[in-house]
């Protein structure tokens, strides 16, 4: 009829999915993007009295909404989600004396990878059904070839040859180039090892240890594994604030610039321990791992990489990171708010790092230090794995990701 107003039609399934796809692509990347590390913000912005506020979780239990998350009702949220919903399938194909499998040890600087492996396989996220699976995991372990004697120019053709395998031998690949699979690899020759195949690295989820944004590293859609060097030779720390009395430690080979800036000007200190070597076993047993529980702030400087697994030690040991390493994409760092337990600077303050840190008042510290031992378990690999530790973070970032591909 003519004049009559034009009814309103709801919008259609594929048009309300688009629309949520966009809006949890944005809030992602903003999340992302404004809590890239930068150099630190007044700690006098800490909350000294923060609001304790409680949730129940789906399986019972009483759970706190701390502020260390940067939104911690989306986070519980969406967790429960995932521990619901989330199915990875694992491509069964290739040598096991070559990549496939867990890599060789559980220990050491790589240690991560190989717990990644293991706990993919014994989690309840794993599925033998393809059809069901949200992202494909590309099971290559370039740690366990680097242990094998295997150079780098024969890892990259074994990257090479495997993934052009999956490509002719499944349809999964095809459907998106790659945007739904993900690989995991600690050793910075693992990440190397993957440019033979362009798209791998362009468009699958790649989860490093050494992330960093000047060697093409992508927050939005890459994850960063933190490196955890487990067996810790001692227990947790925390809660025992009187009992460090020092105001910051570091010791290192001097394998960066930041390194040699940050020795060549404070070793001489007589507040800060700063010790241009590691420290020798002779001088004492642990000494190096009993000096993380005397001082309040432990000095973490990128080394070869951007990363440093003494970042994952300061919090384990309950000594809050002094973090020095630009381009860094902190592990977790789109779901936990750095600054809320740790220093970050840029290298340049490395010049005025003891006033820096002389600057944050014991309150201040105090606030750091508490906010340190509720992320701990964040930062530890289990096997099995155990909710909220290291490999569930690690799931939760994948399963944040997988939001965005659509096919």
């Amino acid at each position: 009829m003519a004049g009559k107003l034009a009814q309103f039609r709801p919008l259609s399934p594929l048009c309300f999915l688009l629309i949520l796809a966009l809006l949890t692509l944005i809030a992602f990347n903003y999340t992302s993007f404004s809590s890239l590390h930068s150099p630190i913000k007044h700690v006098s912005d800490l909350s000294l009295t923060p609001l304790r506020k409680m949730k129940v979780d789906a399986g019972g239990d009483i759970e706190e909404l701390s502020d260390i998350y940067h939104s911690p009702e989306a986070f519980h949220l969406n967790y429960a989600e995932m521990e619901k919903k989330f199915k990875v399938f694992v491509y069964p194909d290739g040598d096991p004396n070559t990549y496939y499998q867990t890599p060789r040890k559980l220990t050491g600087k790589y240690a991560s990878e190989g717990y990644f492996f293991q706990n993919i396989r014994e989690s309840q996220f794993r599925t033998d059904d393809p059809d069901q699976a949200h992202l494909f995991f590309i099971p290559i372990s370039c740690h366990k070839m680097r242990g094998k004697g295997t150079s780098y120019e024969n890892m990259t053709v074994i990257v090479q040859n495997y993934v052009h395998k999956l490509m002719s031998k499944y349809p999964y690949w095809n459907r998106t180039l790659g945007a739904d699979h993900f690989f995991v690899t600690c050793h910075d020759v693992g990440v190397r090892a993957t440019e033979g195949v362009p798209l791998l690295v362009k468009n699958s989820i790649r989860v490093v240890c050494s992330p960093s944004y000047d060697v093409g590293f992508i927050p939005h859609k890459d994850v960063a594994l933190p490196q955890i060097l487990q067996p810790f030779a001692l227990p947790a720390g925390g809660n025992d604030m009187e009992n460090r009395t020092e105001l910051g430690f570091w010791a290192g080979h001097r394998n960066s610039r930041i390194r040699v800036i940050l020795a060549r000007v404070w070793e001489n200190d007589i507040e800060l321990d700063i010790k241009n070597n590691r420290i020798n076993r002779a001088t004492g047993h642990l000494l190096y791992q009993k000096k993380f529980y005397r001082n309040k702030f432990c000095i973490c400087p990128g080394g070869s990489q951007v990363n440093s697994a003494r970042i994952t030690d300061s919090i384990h040991y309950g000594c809050v990171p002094v973090i020095l390493s630009n381009y860094y994409d902190l592990p977790f760092n789109d779901i936990l708010d750095w600054q809320k337990f740790s220093v970050i600077l840029n290298e340049i303050d490395v010049y005025q790092l003891k006033h820096i840190l002389k600057n944050i008042s014991d309150a201040e510290f105090a606030v750091l230090h508490n906010n340190l031992i509720k992320v701990q378990k964040h930062f530890q690999w289990n096997t099995p794995p155990i909710r909220y530790d290291a490999f569930y973070m690690v799931m939760y970032e994948l399963w944040l990701r997988h939001h965005v591909i659509k096919y």
